[in-house]
């Protein structure tokens, strides 16, 4: 199948499938006497991998590591697990960031009467 024909069934976009080949997270495929791309149902399960990857938020550095532990199939799950608790490790950091930005927010509309008086505790606070 061709680039496009990829693209529909993996979810992704040609960009991103090119992008992947660039940076060496996907081997480049096999090309046609004329130039053309041209790839097997394998990769399209390879490239649903990875985009599942992404939706959980792994980076594309973590992705790599994720895709070597896959293909490894002696290795120990202890070792995706620990990729995988770093990863919620910091996404817990961030939701616990994103509350508190939240909760300031809200605090600061709450204070702010938002009429013609020029004092404002949002713009006060942003000063501090």
């Amino acid at each position: 199948m061709n680039i496009g024909q990829l693209a529909k069934r993996s979810g992704l976009s040609s960009k991103q499938i090119r992008h992947y080949e660039e940076i060496g997270l996907i081997q480049e495929p096999m090309r046609t006497e004329n130039g053309y791309r041209m790839y097997s149902n394998d990769d399209i399960h390879f490239l649903k991998f990875i985009k599942r990857s992404r939706e959980l938020g792994f980076s594309l550095e973590v992705i790599k590591d994720l895709i070597g532990l896959w293909k490894n199939k002696s290795r120990s799950s202890r070792e995706v697990k620990v990729l995988a608790t770093k990863h919620l490790q910091e996404l817990e950091l961030k939701l616990k960031n994103i509350q508190e930005m939240t909760q300031t927010l809200k605090h600061l509309l709450h204070n702010c009467h938002g009429d013609h008086r020029p004092d404002c505790p949002i713009l006060e606070n942003l000063e501090s």
